[in-house]
């Protein structure tokens, strides 16, 4: 018997190796290349919308200690983000189509995976995840709701890419804050007081796009990727303490600390195409290149792609969903990736990974696999299902969602290695108990 998986994005490739690997067939279900969502642009598995990093690496870390997790289950994931990994300082950060290639290839290559092409406007009979992310077609979005009682949404945003060729690199330097990385990772492009002056005003005032009828669920914007032009509206130094901030840089043409930098990541393995780091807009084509070119190393910046918002959905899950990903009113159906209510890459891909190893478990007949809570992924697991939390909103990996330790550190960094050594140590305990190692 296939279990079904509908979308073939970070949860749903994570969801059918994970079946897979345990000999379980797979009817794998992807829109593209027939359908794309606005904010999608390759053919690939696995494609990364938003930005190309995928957050801290060092496992005292939320979000490094959740990555740590995900290896020790295998994850299809992290083995190509190893690969395709771009200089990001302490973050995990991927040359996003090498990225997704190397996912597509080995799902494509894996006989017990099926690809079927063409959008999903029904769930299919039998052992089904849904995995078709915040960007669910409208269609399918109406068979969820109408199934499911209902959802949420909000608005999310992408930030621009633009060429190294193009950039004014005497009015830019490499240098990670306070030297972590090997110097390079981060291009910095800094900005005086009366430059930055300047800038916001055109930025504040700058001429949005208009958001389309994605959803008329009345969607409100996403903390986590709230567009710059937005932030800045908060106030006159709201971006200098935020995406801008010019802490532990010096800009060694004046020997000083900038008034304000916008950091640039490599977005490709070969260095030729960088992003604009904090930079998610929703503003108007012209009116990005208008305002960003105010920066003065942005100033005949040439960009490959513009910035654009598009719609998040995701489900009233604690109403809707069990702690193993399955809905409470028909347990062979699951979902995965941030349509559950989970927020950020890797924590989308680990619900997708957590829903595989559940649904396969409706085929095998053994019971569904919860994560001590101790664990960050055992915690995003529950959060989804709890019942008690008002006004439910997504969630990413974050310390204050465990368990408090018993001797708590007061030193940040000692106190997320205890994090850490407590998770991995339970973890592995736990594998070990139900024979997944």
């Amino acid at each position: 018997m296939n279990v079904n998986v509908i979308g073939a994005g970070l949860a749903g490739c994570e969801a059918a190796y994970q079946l897979s690997k345990r000999g379980i067939g797979v009817n794998l279900y992807e829109m593209k290349p027939e359908k794309k969502s606005p904010a999608h642009h390759s053919d690939g598995f696995a494609e990364l919308v938003c930005s190309n990093s995928l957050k801290a690496d060092r496992v005292n870390s939320a979000a490094g200690l959740l990555k740590e997790e995900m290896r020790r289950l295998d994850s299809i994931l992290l083995r190509a983000a190893d690969k395709a990994r771009v200089p990001a300082g302490g973050a995990l950060a991927v040359d996003r189509h090498i990225f997704s290639q190397l996912v597509t290839d080995e799902i494509k290559s894996n006989p017990l995976i099926n690809i079927i092409g063409g959008e999903v406007l029904e769930i299919p009979d039998g052992v089904t995840i849904i995995a078709t992310g915040p960007l669910t077609s409208d269609g399918f979005a109406d068979t969820i709701y109408k199934r499911f009682g209902g959802g949420l949404s909000f608005f999310d945003a992408a930030a621009p890419i633009v060429t190294l060729e193009s950039i004014d690199m005497d009015r830019a330097f490499f240098e990670s804050r306070y030297g972590k990385g090997d110097g390079t990772d981060y291009l910095n492009c800094p900005m005086n007081k009366a430059e930055y002056e300047v800038f916001y005003e055109a930025l504040v005032n700058a001429e949005r796009a208009p958001v389309h009828s994605f959803d008329v669920r009345d969607p409100k914007v996403y903390e986590g990727c709230m567009p710059i032009e937005v932030m800045a509206q908060r106030g006159h130094d709201t971006i200098r303490f935020g995406p801008m901030k010019p802490v532990g840089l010096t800009d060694p043409r004046t020997g000083h600390r900038p008034w304000a930098v916008l950091q640039l990541r490599k977005e490709n393995s070969a260095g030729t195409m960088y992003n604009l780091v904090g930079f998610q807009t929703n503003l108007k084509f012209p009116e990005q290149k208008r305002v960003f070119g105010l920066i003065p190393a942005l100033k005949n910046a040439e960009f490959v792609r513009y910035g654009v918002m598009h719609r998040n959905t995701f489900l009233n899950s604690p109403k809707v969903l069990n702690s193993d990903f399955s809905t409470k009113v028909n347990p062979e159906i699951l979902f995965g990736g941030l349509i559950p209510g989970v927020e950020g890459y890797l924590e989308s891909a680990s619900s997708g990974m957590i829903a595989g190893i559940n649904a396969a478990g409706r085929v095998l007949g053994y019971p569904s696999v919860l994560l001590p809570e101790t664990t960050m992924l055992g915690c995003l697991s529950r959060y989804v299902a709890d019942d008690s939390v008002k006004d439910f909103q997504p969630m990413g990996a974050n310390f204050g969602i465990l368990p408090e330790l018993e001797n708590r550190p007061r030193d940040k960094r000692e106190r997320g290695h205890a994090y850490a050594d407590r998770s991995l140590a339970d973890l592995d305990t736990y594998l070990e108990s139900v024979n997944l190692k």
